[in-house]
């Protein structure tokens, strides 16, 4: 009896794990429609999170009727300690977007964005809380959404960039972590390329600080590909705005810095973007390089030429 008892419990194992990995995941949220004004929905949602425990850690208006919170708990730094390069997913993002008439709230899908960065844990526990905090009316960003076994080893298509491409991914490297982090700590503060600081979140027990920034044309000698109001402009086009897509991150880790060429950091979030046409990858085909160089500024790194 015991030896059968054991045998299902395995096997319902087997099933919900099969499930889980076949399950396909979508880069957001959309937790409600609502009235009113952004800044008063963003007071609403801001109150509901910290009151289910999440620390707000920065927030931001990207461009015109828009803002975004971004948040962490313990659960998030935890599972970013336990993971390589984990920083990436320490925040979620949630956005208020007036469109037309309505208010969208939305976030980035803990779940997807954990395997999206290669995290030790899938961070369900945290997409319940949100679910249960905002709500989750739908899932959105690709319309039949990625796999799990997919998402773990994403790439927009031959050629373009992994998560582990730390070559692409590398802006700058100092003698020691403490450098490392006063550049660009100093640069952000001072806006070096039109970058500046939304959020920090050092990692427990690990030389490891993630930070979200925001990107603006400088007004003298700018380049529009670098600015999130532009980029957004054009692929962000859609009825349900993947406004959480923002802010774009820099992590000191270690004694070097690092950011995820735009190639993958955009396409993991816009995974069904055509490559050619109307509101394409071809219309920023200059974004992923612009964007480098503006990051590299702040990180105080060389500023070198890759590919396309």
């Amino acid at each position: 009896m015991m030896k059968k008892l054991l045998l299902a419990f395995a096997m319902l194992a087997f099933v919900v794990t099969a499930q889980a990995a076949s399950e396909r995941l979508k880069p957001f949220v959309l937790a409600e429609v609502t009235s009113g004004d952004v800044t008063t929905v963003q007071e609403q949602v801001a109150k509901k999170l910290t009151d289910a425990g999440f620390e707000i850690v920065g927030s931001y208006s990207p461009y015109k009727d828009a803002a975004v919170i971004a948040i962490t708990n313990d659960a998030l730094k935890q599972n970013a300690a336990q993971s390589d390069f984990g920083g990436y997913g320490a925040a979620q993002r949630v956005a208020i977007t007036k469109v037309g008439d309505d208010v969208q709230v939305s976030y980035t899908h803990p779940t997807y964005m954990s395997h999206a960065y290669r995290m030790s844990g899938d961070l369900a526990g945290v997409t319940e809380l949100l679910e249960k905090t905002l709500g989750n009316q739908q899932t959105f960003g690709s319309e039949k959404g990625l796999r799990v076994k997919k998402l773990r080893k994403y790439h927009y298509m031959f050629g373009m960039e992994y998560f582990d491409d730390l070559n692409m991914h590398e802006l700058a490297q100092y003698p020691n972590h403490e450098q490392a982090l006063k550049t660009v700590e100093q640069n952000l503060a001072k806006g070096v390329a039109g970058v500046k600081q939304v959020y920090r979140i050092d990692i427990p027990g690990k030389d490891e600080v993630v930070f979200g920034v925001s990107r603006k044309m400088p007004a003298q000698g700018g380049d529009k590909y670098m600015d999130e109001s532009f980029i957004m402009g054009i692929i962000d086009f859609k009825d349900l705005k993947a406004t959480a897509h923002l802010p774009y991150e820099i992590m000191v880790s270690g004694n070097k810095v690092y950011h995820l060429y735009a190639r993958f950091r955009i396409a993991i979030n816009f995974p069904d973007l055509s490559m050619m046409g109307s509101n394409s990858f071809m219309n920023i085909v200059e974004s992923p390089e612009a964007i480098k160089k503006a990051l590299a500024k702040t990180a105080g790194g060389q500023v070198t030429e890759s590919y396309w």
